[in-house]
């Protein structure tokens, strides 16, 4: 049975693994964080339906982690890539995770113990989580896993708490990282995306007002399993905002930063804004827009139902300016009225900066790896876009999901799959 690789485990390299396992190739499916899942997993729904994520994503997950044809190597990256198409070898370092794979249970007795506290990039770092961690209860696999930079005991020798604790034996501070090799006939390169930091543009406020947020951190604090339990929070008293405004392409579709439209910015800011009022039925949602880009199916539709039915208020133009009340810790979104010609401004309570999506780290140090080229943005460039668009400059190694281009879930699901058929061409032996 012929073997292919699939580098990153969000949604298009899942949906890749399973089209392949499922015909019966088997599939090493690499993934450089602890679980599985990428960003879908963070997200609370999706957008046009408005169908909760992670119950979609959930079963996608748990069927890769059941299939006898698919090995998930989580917390591992790829080193190396030798041989041609039909006949590659790929190194892999396997991360030390300090916990034995087999005998974790991912009960969690050893989080309870653990006294070390660091921010937490999966809540947006909104909280804080232990040393020895889960990403999220749905985490696939289902395994704690021990960050070596923070771990008291493997930084200074103290502690040893969660080793205590665990009934199954799991913990193991010896445990190093080991390199594995896989002959694999194709590889599907399907890594995702990262979030822009808006730090440094300071005319937002964001890192210095605290009720300046960023889209992702307004993901989780509206999610369930977020850090507030789905409760939107204003600062210093906790309650829950009376006016939001969200402001897209923040990074992107700007000279200065990323001169591309990330793709998904306008649809997640109405997803967003319509959440907030299912949530709470007094909150006024304002949305400032370059110009809605709606161009999949039914998201039209989902635009003006957000005015109609959840009272959305479209503002055409990039505000220039937020400032705050010091005092009562209000923000002034200050924008160019584009009908009217005029520089107004809007007192809200929260501002969500709908930030671009960049290029994963380490896209350019694995782009090195496997010989493939990236165009000018720093995405994974297709041989040709329109001939093409899955296959890179390299024989049997493909492209699918946002690493390639922008794309929303669904483009980058039928990417997924279309890049499966390509691998399976390859390892059928009927690959041009």
């Amino acid at each position: 049975m012929k073997s292919v690789l699939v580098i990153g485990g969000g949604i298009a390299g899942i949906q890749s693994s399973l089209d392949l396992a499922n015909r019966g190739y088997h599939i090493y499916l690499v993934e450089r964080e602890p679980s599985i899942g990428g960003h879908m997993a963070l997200l609370d729904k999706t957008f046009p339906t408005n169908d909760c994520s992670m119950c979609i994503l959930a079963p996608k997950m748990n069927e890769c982690n059941a299939h006898p044809n698919i090995d998930i190597l989580s917390y591992s990256e790829v080193m190396d890539l030798s041989g041609n198409a039909g006949d590659f070898t790929a190194r892999v370092q396997r991360k030390a995770r300090y916990i034995n794979e087999e005998k974790c249970t991912g009960c969690g007795d050893c989080t309870a113990k653990c006294p070390s506290k660091v921010p937490n990039e999966y809540n947006g770092n909104l909280d804080k989580r232990k040393s020895i961690f889960l990403p999220y209860p749905q985490a696939v696999p289902r395994v704690m896993t021990i960050d070596r930079e923070h771990c008291i005991y493997l930084t200074k020798g103290k502690c040893g708490n969660c080793k205590k604790v665990c009934n199954a034996g799991a913990v193991d501070y010896e445990q190093k990282d080991t390199f594995v090799d896989l002959n694999v006939a194709a590889v599907i390169v399907a890594t995702g995306f990262d979030m822009f930091d808006p730090t440094h543009m300071q005319e937002y406020g964001y890192g210095k007002y605290a009720n300046v947020i960023t889209a992702m951190e307004y993901e989780r604090m509206i999610c369930a399993s977020g850090p507030t339990g789905g409760h939107l929070e204003t600062a210093p008293d906790k309650e829950h905002p009376g006016k939001i405004a969200f402001i897209q392409c923040v990074g992107s579709r700007d000279l200065q930063h990323n001169p591309y439209c990330c793709s998904v910015c306008c649809m997640h800011a109405i997803k967003e804004s319509i959440l907030a009022r299912e949530h709470y039925e007094d909150i006024k949602p304002y949305i400032f827009y370059t110009d809605l880009r709606a161009v999949g199916k039914g998201f039209e539709e989902y635009a003006v139902r957000g005015e109609k039915e959840y009272g959305i208020k479209y503002i055409r133009g990039r505000p220039g300016q937020i400032t705050e009340d010091a005092s009562t810790k209000t923000l002034t979104v200050w924008y160019d009225d584009t009908v009217n010609r005029k520089v107004k401004g809007l007192e809200v309570d929260m501002a969500v900066l709908c930030t671009s999506l960049i290029p994963a780290k380490g896209s350019d140090k694995l782009a090195a790896i496997l010989d493939i080229e990236l165009d000018e943005y720093g995405l994974y460039k297709s041989r040709d876009e329109l001939t093409a668009p899955l296959d890179t400059r390299r024989p049997g190694v493909f492209i699918a999901g946002y690493c390639q281009s922008p794309k929303d879930i669904p483009e980058s699901v039928a990417q997924g799959s279309g890049a499966a058929a390509r691998a399976t061409e390859v390892a059928g032996g009927a690959y041009i």
